[in-house]
């Protein structure tokens, strides 16, 4: 009898750490250096997958088997799959980087159609670039509200399928075809953190201009647009902060003027 207890409590503790494992991990988890070991067999799957059609798009391959392998996979094994922030955005990073492409070759779209035109197959589901940037990766906040206003009853599938937090770096590798957009990149699940910090500092520091005499900061006209994700005013001198190693108290910001001239296929240089 005591060795039935005793098979039944294994039983019990090995479920139990089996379904923890499904479960949102919290960002200070993610970013030690066992990270990659926390993503599930079915997980590590579907990020190759993803990384696989951005890989075909850069060399201009047939993505048709890719695509195929990606709308085959069942809702089900999409939401147990990606079950924490850092897998989300792993996956769709790299399929919105990837379909924007498609999108603008294959079928020949331009803004704003290409935005919100819903020919995104995956899990049996069709997306749109919107629905992946603005309902999953910013955890369905209007488009319009500059970060601040909450989309007005969400689909259950982008609830579903959306960031437990809004994480600001997303702006800087999400890659809208224009050239003030930042270069494409190959984002990797057990090195996510690493690449969205040094996509952050590439970008601000290529797209920023610091008056000292008027002190005023000129950076990107995306800081503007969302700048709810970024905390305000104060979130985004903060972040000036970090990115330059130096106080910017007192200095006023603006923004450039967003160049939406095409540029295409602009992958990071290796």
């Amino acid at each position: 009898m005591f060795k039935i207890y005793v098979f039944l409590f294994s039983m019990v503790v090995f479920i139990g750490v089996w379904c923890y494992g499904a479960r949102p991990i919290k960002k200070s988890a993610l970013v030690n250096e066992n990270a990659a070991a926390m993503i599930n067999p079915m997980a590590d799957s579907m990020l190759k997958i993803s990384g696989e059609l951005l890989y075909k798009v850069k060399i201009k391959g047939n993505t048709d088997v890719v695509e195929k392998a990606l709308n085959g996979i069942t809702y089900a094994q999409l939401l147990k799959g990606l079950s924490n922030d850092a897998a989300k955005k792993t996956f769709w990073i790299n399929q919105y980087n990837a379909w924007f492409q498609i999108l603008a070759t294959r079928f020949k779209l331009s803004r704003p159609a290409i935005f919100t035109s819903a020919k995104i197959p995956i899990a049996g589901k069709l997306f749109s670039l919107d629905d992946i940037e603005h309902g999953i990766l910013r955890k369905y906040r209007w488009k319009w509200s500059m970060g601040y206003l909450p989309q007005f009853m969400p689909l259950k599938t982008i609830k579903e399928l959306a960031v437990d937090t809004i994480d600001y770096r997303i702006h800087f590798a999400l890659n809208c075809g224009a050239k003030s957009c930042p270069p494409i990149a190959f984002y990797r699940y057990d090195k996510l953190e690493q690449q969205l910090d040094m996509a952050t500092v590439a970008f601000v520091k290529g797209e920023s201009e610091i008056d000292e005499e008027k002190k005023v900061i000129t950076t990107s006209k995306i800081l503007s647009w969302f700048k709810g994700d970024f905390g305000g005013s104060n979130g985004i001198r903060a972040l000036m902060t970090k990115v330059f190693k130096r106080d910017f108290a007192g200095f006023s910001i603006k923004f450039n003027e967003y160049n939406w001239d095409a540029d295409l296929a602009n992958f990071e240089k290796e």
